[in-house]
C-alpha cells in the first residue's frame, strides 16, 4: 500500500507537470508557429535543437544542464546575480529540466496543427485588415485546437513519466525534487514491490488511458 511519502512524490509530480505543461505551452505555441510559417534557413536547425531531447539520453542531457545550472556554469552565475539562487537540486530546477526536455511532445503536435490549417484561412483574414497576432489568436489557434489538446495531454503524461532528467537535476530529495519514477526506483531498490506496483501500475494503467484517448480522436495531429 501507499504511505505518506508515496503521496507526496505523487502531489510533487502532479503539480511539476501541471506548472511545466502551461510554460511548454506558452513557449511552445511561438516556436511551433514560427517553424510552421517560416521558409528562413534557420528553420532546419531550430527544428533539429526542440526534438534533439528525443534521441538524447536523459543523462547527457541533465549533465549539460547540471553544469549551465550550477554555481560555474552562465546560467548559474546569472540566477545567483539576481538572488534566484542556484537551480539545481530544487522545484525550480525540475521545472527547467522538464520544459527543455518534453519540448519536441508539445511543439510537434502544434507545428503539424499550423501546417494543416493552410494559407487561405490566414489570407481570407489578411484580406479583412487583420494583423499577423489578430491571425494568429483568432485563426489559427483556434483551427489548431485539436493539437493544442494533444500537446498539452503530451507534455503533461511525458514529465509526469520522466526519470533521468529529473535525478540528475533534482536529485532524490523527499518532498522537494523526488517524484513518483524516482519513488518508484527507491521502492524497488528497497525491494518493496508492493508499493512499486502501486505506483507503476498507475502509471501504466494512466498512460494507457492518454494514448486511447488520444489515438480515439485521430492522434490531433501527432505524428512520431
Amino acid at each position: 500500500m501507499l504511505d505518506a511519502s508515496d503521496f507526496d512524490a505523487i502531489w510533487l509530480t502532479l503539480r511539476l507537470a501541471s506548472v511545466v505543461t502551461v510554460l511548454l505551452l506558452l513557449i511552445g505555441a511561438p516556436i511551433a508557429w514560427w517553424l510552421a510559417q517560416t521558409r528562413s534557413r534557420w528553420r532546419g536547425p531550430v527544428a533539429a535543437l526542440v526534438a534533439l531531447p528525443l534521441v538524447l539520453p536523459p543523462t547527457v542531457l541533465g549533465f549539460y544542464l547540471l553544469l549551465l545550472l550550477g554555481p560555474q556554469g552562465p546560467v548559474g552565475r546569472l540566477t545567483q546575480a539576481l538572488g534566484i539562487g542556484l537551480l539545481p537540486f530544487s522545484f525550480g530546477g525540475l521545472v527547467v529540466a522538464s520544459v527543455i526536455y518534453s519540448m519536441p511532445f508539445v511543439v510537434q503536435p502544434m507545428r503539424n496543427a499550423f501546417e494543416a490549417i493552410g494559407q487561405r484561412p490566414l489570407e481570407a483574414a489578411a484580406t479583412l485588415r487583420a494583423g499577423p497576432l489578430d491571425r494568429f489568436f483568432t485563426v489559427a489557434l483556434p483551427l489548431a485546437r485539436p493539437g493544442m489538446v494533444t500537446a498539452t495531454v503530451l507534455g503533461f503524461a511525458h514529465t509526469v513519466g520522466e526519470f533521468g532528467v529529473v535525478l540528475m537535476i533534482g536529485g532524490n530529495i523527499p518532498g522537494r525534487t523526488r517524484v513518483i519514477s524516482v519513488q518508484i526506483y527507491d521502492r524497488v531498490a528497497a525491494l518493496e514491490y508492493a508499493s512499486a506496483h502501486w505506483l507503476a501500475g498507475g502509471l501504466v494503467l494512466s498512460s494507457f488511458l492518454v494514448l486511447l484517448w488520444m489515438y480515439g480522436r485521430g492522434g490531433g495531429g501527432w505524428r512520431a
